[in-house]
């Protein structure tokens, strides 16, 4: 819990406090202990499944609960599973509670439509409008919930937190919905239980193949991390230098109100910016003294050749535009094309800015860091020129409500002689 901020700690406790409230009534007569039970074991072993062997959680069996049980039941079926799953206690607490009110909620939409008695009476028409209401209280739930955390653990502006969540939830729950209501029905059928089992096998084929999907995002991400290693090693002046501004592209993307998706692919572009420095030789990389006018051009063919080396990453998207126009100019005096203004991929004009505002706020091994509100300053000095005026405003409001606190790295090689050229200054065209 030590990563967690207390007012994120509240907001769990809170949440498991509901969670305990929805519980209270189930202590009744008529609460089918059997069914509750079975399906607490059933969603435990799928979620032990789904989670070492594929990706997320596995809603069928959490709203098939919903379209059969008692609200109280229903949001029972889902603590066993989430308690038992890896991880931290507060976090595991957490997923509980989140989706025991998720499940209490769309359980009372559920029976408030009357939807058990369809599905008792096997009236598949008709049992289709309530438990649609039901998912999307369901989704709306862990809405709720999920843009709360996020506010208050990842400090997400208040305006951004639920932004696009429940349209990106309502598509793979409205599915895991119909998979939980054909259980339901086949339950509540002559055939039983057992035939309900059979529900979850082409639910777990689609499983296996999202799961794949994540599995070679994950591939390309250890590509990624790889590559950046290898920059940091031939680079050592500027080691750490592309996570942070990953931090910081991403940090402007959301200020810009860009969806999740952007924001992604602009940390990609971030941390990947300098990758083409694998192509450059090492003795200019780590030159004492001023370069020649021939190997500054040499130089300045990094983004041409980062570019080539992530143009095969096809999920990369437009961040590949930004590895390659990153150093380009408003003004028409960057490189390697010399795009003006509007020219320049919005990316790139992304990527410039945190660059240089993370080469300047650095220290390096021939000079210390800057101060914050200085580099902020150059910044707006050269915007216009240089960088995009709301990239670079968008950085200083959100440096100036969240702060910026990157891991400061100290160059680990030769120190160059006095006369090194300062070439992570804006306008610095290394």
């Amino acid at each position: 819990m030590e990563g967690i901020p207390a007012r994120a700690r509240v907001y769990v406790a809170c949440a498991a406090l509901g969670a305990l409230l929805c519980l209270l009534p189930l202590p009744a007569p008529r609460t089918p202990w059997w069914a509750l039970a079975l399906l607490a074991a059933l969603y435990a072993g799928c979620e032990q499944i789904a989670r070492r062997r594929f990706a997320g959680t596995f809603y069928p069996v959490l709203l098939a609960g919903a379209f059969l049980l008692p609200p109280p039941a229903a949001a029972l079926v889902a603590i066993p599973g989430a308690l038992l799953s890896r991880g931290e206690p507060v976090r595991r607490i957490w997923r509980a509670a989140q989706l025991a009110l998720a499940v209490w909620a769309a359980a009372r939409v559920h029976g408030a439509l009357g939807g058990r008695d369809a599905v008792a009476a096997s009236d598949s028409p008709y049992a289709l409008l309530p438990a649609g209401a039901a998912v999307l209280a369901f989704c709306l739930a862990l809405t709720l919930l999920d843009g709360g955390i996020l506010a208050l653990a990842e400090r997400v502006p208040v305006r951004r937190a639920w932004r696009g969540l429940f349209l990106r939830s309502l598509a793979p729950v409205a599915v895991h919905g119909l998979a939980g209501l054909m259980m339901a029905v086949l339950w509540r059928s002559p055939y039983g239980p057992v035939a309900a089992l059979f529900v979850l096998l082409p639910m777990g084929v689609s499983w296996w193949v999202f799961a794949q999907y994540h599995r070679e995002r994950a591939a390309h991400r250890a590509t990624i991390r790889a590559l950046v290693q290898a920059v940091d090693i031939k680079d050592g002046y500027t080691r750490g230098h592309s996570e942070r501004v990953g931090q910081a592209s991403m940090m402007i993307a959301r200020e810009l109100g860009m969806d999740a998706e952007r924001v992604e692919l602009l940390r990609f572009a971030g941390i990947l910016h300098d990758v083409g420095k694998l192509g450059v030789p090492t003795r200019l990389l780590r030159k004492d003294g001023p370069l020649t006018p021939e190997e500054r051009r040499v130089i300045e063919l990094h983004p041409e050749y980062g570019h080539e080396m992530v143009r095969g990453i096809s999920f990369l998207g437009e961040a590949r535009a930004a590895v390659l126009h990153h150093h380009e100019r408003l003004d028409g005096s960057g490189y390697p094309y010399g795009l003006v203004g509007g020219q320049i991929p919005e990316p790139a004009r992304v990527v410039a800015v945190a660059d240089a505002f993370d080469a300047m706020t650095s220290t390096r091994s021939y000079r210390r860091a800057r101060p914050v509100d200085a580099a902020l300053a150059e910044l707006r000095r050269c915007a216009g020129t240089q960088f995009d005026p709301r990239m670079v405003t968008a950085l200083a409001r959100v440096i100036g409500r969240s702060g910026w606190c990157p891991e400061v790295t100290a160059g680990e090689g030769r120190v160059p002689p006095p006369g090194a050229p300062a070439a992570d200054r804006p306008g610095a065209r290394r």
